[in-house]
């Protein structure tokens, strides 16, 4: 029996054991949890605890300190580590400490994660769920989702393509929130699944939408206050390179829980009705015209492996403290995506959307909303 088969067992409701399930799609259970770390794996996974009486997909489990078989050797300045026999994650996010315990070669079937209690969050979660479940036929999809008038929507595209500001200007416009950042395709492609992460929102698109701006906590309001008076000092000096302004402009976002935004989360899933392919231009036009799903899955192919190379640098390092050991969904994940995009792509009633950026939210919104009808 596996690690994390044997994990079922557990009675659900034991002390520290909890369990989230992501529309029956995968289950992920924690062991050993203090309340802090229960709340840094609630940041990251959402609202979506339940008792679950199945074998988890992936475990992960809270220690005082992970056991080491021998010396600690490194990989890159405090990146990762290795022993005889483990490979250890040390960074979790915002290049915080960790030691963190991942078999690579478990990535797609059954996983277990051992986690050294305190984290702010647990490095590779998503990616490794993301190959958990692409390893069953389910696309991971870099993309925003949501339901408009009865039609279900995914808007998707490269990194900062427009996909948030799709789902901000329906969801202002009174659509319901589905997913953002990742959703998930059914084998079948009718249907997708979200996963209410944090949704990352920037000052100037707070700016447009007051009535989320006033959601924003008094920290949070007083830290982007701050930004803004340093950004123009900094224009006032005119530095030669104005590095520091793009820095500080890249801090210039609140993440904000889904269900503060949209209020009372539904059951995040939807019809998979029509298919948005956002990118930005350098007109200031909003162009909407038909596009073709299947050469939307073939950009969108390049798209997911961009977003996979933080757990393929992981992964890397993995095979240089053990060169015999190997993930064979790791290995094929690229073909597992490409033949995933077509059968959930193919077909689609699709849309490419061109917009300056920063963009208008409600003129995007005007844009787009025509074709969902």
């Amino acid at each position: 029996m596996s690690i994390a088969r044997a994990e079922a067992e557990v009675p659900a409701r034991a002390a520290g054991v909890l369990d989230f399930d992501l529309h029956g799609l995968a289950a992920i259970r924690t062991v050993g949890a203090t309340s802090a770390d229960a709340v840094a794996v609630r940041r990251q996974l959402g609202p979506l605890e339940a008792i679950v009486d199945r074998a988890p997909d992936v475990v992960i489990r809270f220690v005082d300190r992970n056991e080491r078989s021998s010396r600690l050797r490194y990989i890159g300045l405090d990146d990762a580590a290795f022993t005889d026999d483990a490979f250890l994650v040390l960074r979790s996010k915002h290049k915080s400490s960790a030691r963190v315990r991942i078999d690579f070669r478990q990535i797609g079937g059954p996983t277990e994660i051992i986690c050294e209690r305190g984290l702010a969050a647990v490095p590779l979660l998503i990616p490794i769920l993301n190959l958990t479940l692409l390893a069953k036929g389910i696309l991971p999809l870099h993309a925003s989702a949501f339901v408009h008038e009865g039609t279900g929507v995914v808007a998707t595209g490269w990194s900062k393509g427009g996909k948030t500001e799709a789902l901000l200007g329906f969801a202002a416009q009174g659509a319901e929130y589905v997913g953002d950042e990742w959703i998930y395709v059914a084998a079948n492609g009718a249907r997708v699944y979200g996963i209410p992460q944090p949704v990352r929102i920037w000052q100037w698109q707070l700016r447009q939408l007051p009535e989320y701006a006033r959601l924003v906590g008094t920290g949070e309001r007083a830290r982007l206050k701050a930004l803004d008076v340093l950004v123009r000092a900094e224009r006032v000096l005119q530095p030669a390179d104005g590095r520091l302004t793009t820095l500080l402009k890249r801090q210039r976002y609140v993440d904000m829980a889904p269900e503060r935004l949209f209020g009372r989360l539904g059951p995040m899933s939807a019809p998979f009705d029509r298919l948005f392919f956002l990118m930005s231009h350098e007109s200031n036009e909003v162009v909407v015209e038909p596009a073709d799903a299947s050469e939307i899955g073939r950009r969108m192919a390049f798209s997911l492996r961009h977003e996979s190379l933080d757990l393929l640098a992981a992964y890397l390092k993995f095979r240089f403290a053990f060169p015999d050991a190997s993930s064979h969904v790791i290995d094929h994940a690229a073909a597992l995506e490409r033949d995933a995009l077509s059968h959930a792509l193919t077909g689609k009633p699709a849309f490419l959307v061109r917009h300056p950026y920063p963009v208008s939210l409600s003129a995007l919104f005007d844009s787009m909303k025509r074709y969902c009808e």
